[in-house]
């Protein structure tokens, strides 16, 4: 029996060689979506599942009055903690992200970024697996460091690493152990040091407003988080407002109503990935669960409009195998066994779609990698256990509804010619329709919406000019004394036109925040440190007042700019000349008068999705936590660029660094990156667009055959009758018409909530207007129009006596 319904299947496809192809295109399409999805689904889930102590590890992050959610936290927190609460079982501080630096050995130099700083017990919240030293014993000495395979590698090759001496930038260490990590990890460095918290620890002992480490606590009972959390948010009542309120002249309570106190946070290991309530967590970084959802109910989507556009094909094709239905059913097959030869058949396509969608993937996944970030592979038993269910489900769906159409055929009926439809089988064929209809006009118009944000965002005026200027970071901190001389040297290369300096990026902001009091109102700005006429370099407007000046002696003591945000976070009018106490926690400590000298006008420092956060600006050597130069800028000539960073990069690795590569950025091309995943999701979602419209017009051009093929008696009819081309066009395309209508008016609903929901992640978004959804209903009907229409000429231009001849 298999074989010969296998004789009968090729036999159809030999016959139908397009429809055959369609559908195994549109399927491979729409498994091809799915694959994709999945495999970003299984990376993004298997973070930290390895870990036997992911349920038990929190790390705690910070609900801040002004800020929001930080994972930072103060150093004396742990100890605290640990000390008043029974459900603690331990924690760690360690160093937030990962540095980069030039490890040596025996005259070898490796230029390292993933190095994590923290706590000798870190490797029992990340059990990582030791091939060589054990993690007990891997950082029990103070200058010790465990390092990974592929470091161990890099350093000694296949000799001992474990007590070998390494020099990493400035610290001579010892290798303590080598291990390996065994599945995706939250935290997951090339090396790990040692760092004494201790001593900082009691240095900050009362310092309780300073939150510069991670913390991360392991207890007991997992269930006891809520418990701990009040527990946390005591100490900061003892430790936080109890103070500040006591140095206010005022009561605890009104202090917490007036200006509010951070509340405390645990985040399980488990989840932190996908649902960190912070951006700046571990070191890996979190997973973006919109875009997961997003891809995921896109590629659903486009599955089921696969689906629907088989089962359209599927009994559009239908009608020319009536005939065959009809002499089975005459020579004694049952219904089932019908039923069945038509799912074999679908198990056959559907087998076909798969291996060609699996092709499709293989070739298309360096692209999907490189637009995810990610090294994701076809492998692994679950994903093969998912490419199953999904294999099966396609068959349930595909292939039941056609099987049962088809097997309904009376035999006597179809063997005379008359193929009779159902009116269920039409209302449901039909509701298929305008499904296929309202999944396009979500993708074309959502599509729209996306494409406007995203230009919105590119076109936006950022308030400074950052192209042809380059940003250099300094692999080992200077001193602002130096930048005189280094400013000097590099203004003698041809092409130089102008240097400054700053501790902050274009794109990711300033390297702390501090909070001041100004007439009784906490106002919480981004510390943003130069060197004279960094302004000028990148092109920032002044709103009010002076630029910082090398002309007048006060601009390197007390002098300060804010930016028109902080002014409206101070509420203040006329800023100029006023004065405020700002606390200074650095070499120096201590209690600094400033004055606001100047305005400067409101710029983009973050991407432009993010708003703007106020800011103070002052000079390098102002405040003592500033006393250092970190990042250089240089504007340079269009002319000649790359003789002239030829230029910079050899003065700079012979005089400013010998050690280590110079690397630099332009600072357009670093600010671009902040919100490259919107412009992904853009041009992901117009891609998608194209494919599901696609699949539509092959639904679409299938229905119309059908529909059309089992008209054609009637249309001979109303030729005969002399009803002219024009009127016989109309009344075989008002349905579709119709149909187009309602698939619309239902996507309406969806793709505003939905869009509406993701324009809440920008700060500076477009309001939904009507002209991506006038657009939507156009281009899609155009698209209808063009297919029926096409098919209907067709109709009308048929022989009259071949549909009559019996009559």
């Amino acid at each position: 029996m298999l074989h010969n319904w296998l004789k009968i299947y090729l036999h159809q496809i030999k016959k139908n060689k397009f429809f055959t192809a369609l559908n195994i295109l549109g399927l491979s399409i729409g498994i091809a979506g799915l694959i994709f999805s999945i495999l970003y689904w299984n990376d993004e889930h298997s973070y930290n599942e390895w870990n036997p102590e992911k349920d038990s590890v929190f790390q705690v992050v910070n609900d801040q009055p002004r800020s929001g959610f930080l994972a930072y936290n103060v150093m004396p927190l742990g100890a605290q903690l640990k000390q008043i609460s029974p459900e603690v079982e331990d924690y760690c501080n360690f160093n937030p992200g990962y540095n980069g630096a030039l490890i040596e050995y025996k005259g070898k130099r490796e230029l390292v970024k993933k190095i994590l700083k923290s706590e000798e017990n870190f490797f029992s919240f990340f059990h990582f697996q030791f091939t060589k030293g054990s993690a007990k014993t891997a950082l029990k000495e103070k200058n010790n460091v465990a390092i990974s395979e592929e470091t161990a590698q890099l350093l000694f090759g296949n000799n001992e690493a474990v007590g070998q001496a390494l020099k990493i930038g400035e610290m001579n260490c010892v290798v303590g152990g080598v291990y390996k990590i065994t599945g995706k990890s939250s935290v997951a460095p090339a090396v790990v040091i040692r760092e004494e918290f201790e001593e900082n620890i009691k240095k900050n002992a009362d310092n309780w407003g300073s939150h510069t480490v991670f913390l991360i606590v392991k207890l007991k009972n997992p269930e006891a988080k809520g418990i701990v959390e009040k527990q946390i948010n005591q100490i900061y009542i003892e430790k936080q407002a109890k103070r500040i309120a006591k140095e206010k002249g005022i009561s605890t309570e009104s202090y917490i109503k007036n200006f509010g106190l951070d509340v405390p946070y645990l985040e399980s290991l488990k989840t932190a990935r996908l649902h960190s309530k912070v951006q700046n967590g571990y070191p890996e970084g979190s997973g973006n669960y919109e875009l997961l959802l997003i891809m995921l109910g896109l590629s659903v989507l486009i599955l089921v409009l696969s689906i629907v556009n088989y089962i359209n094909l599927a009994t559009a094709n239908a009608i020319k195998r009536a005939k065959e239905v009809g002499v089975r059913k005459i020579i004694g097959a049952s219904k089932p066994q019908i039923v069945w030869q038509f799912i074999f058949e679908t198990v056959i396509t559907t087998a076909f779609s798969v291996l060609f969608a699996l092709v499709i993937v293989e070739l298309l996944l360096p692209y999907y990698n490189n637009f995810l970030g990610k090294e994701l592979i076809m492998n692994g038993g679950q994903f093969y256990i998912q490419l199953i269910l999904v294999f099966i489900i396609t068959v349930v769906f595909a292939g039941i509804f056609p099987s049962i159409y088809i097997s309904n055929f009376e035999a006597l009926k179809v063997l005379k010619g008359n193929f009779g439809r159902s009116k269920n089988g039409v209302w449901l064929r039909n509701g298929m329709l305008i499904l296929q209809f309202a999944i396009a006009s979500f993708f074309i118009t959502g599509s729209y919406i996306v494409f406007q944000q995203v230009d919105h965002m590119t076109s936006k005026d950022l308030g400074f000019k950052g192209n042809q200027v380059l940003d250099i970071s300094f692999n080992e901190v200077k001193k602002p004394s130096d930048f005189e001389m280094i400013r000097n040297e590099l203004l003698k290369i041809k092409g130089v036109q102008e240097v400054s300096a700053g501790n902050f990026s274009f794109g990711y902001g300033g390297y702390f925040t501090t909070v001041f009091d100004y007439q009784d109102k906490d106002v919480e700005v981004e510390n943003m440190s130069m060197e004279f006429g960094l302004l000028d370099l990148m092109n920032i407007k002044m709103a009010e007042g002076r630029k910082l000046s090398k002309n007048y002696a006060s601009d390197t003591i007390n002098s300060v700019l804010i930016n028109k945000a902080a002014a409206k976070m101070m509420d203040e009018k006329n800023p100029i000349g006023k004065e405020f106490n700002f606390k200074d926690d650095g070499e120096n400590p201590g209690i600094r008068r400033l004055k606001i000298v100047g305005v400067v006008e409101d710029f983009n420092v973050y991407g432009p999705q993010k708003e703007i956060p106020p800011m103070i600006f002052y000079h390098l050597k102002t405040i003592s936590e500033s006393s250092f130069l970190s990042r250089l800028y240089i504007k340079i000539s269009p002319d000649n660029m790359e003789e002239t960073i030829a230029l910079i990069e050899n003065f700079w690795i012979t005089k400013i660094d010998t050690k280590y590569p110079f690397a630099y950025d332009f600072v357009d091309k670093n600010f671009a990156r902040t919100y490259e995943s919107y412009v992904y999701q853009r041009n992901l979602f117009s891609l998608l667009n194209i494919v599901v419209i696609l699949i539509a017009l092959f639904g679409l051009f299938a229905l119309a055959s059908y529909s059309i093929q089992t008209r054609m008696k009637e249309i001979a009819i109303r030729k005969t009758l002399g009803a002219e081309t024009k009127k016989l066009l109309s009344t075989l395309t008002k349905q579709y018409v119709m149909y187009c209508i309602i698939g619309f008016l239902l996507a309406l609903f969806p793709v505003y909530l939905l869009l509406e929901k993701w324009l809440e992640n920008f700060a500076y978004r477009i309001e939904i207007s009507l002209l991506p959804f006038v657009i939507g209903f156009f281009s899609l009907m155009i698209l209808t129009l063009l297919i029926v229409l096409s098919k209907a000429y067709q109709a009308t231009k048929v022989d009259v006596l071949q549909y009559l001849k019996y009559e």
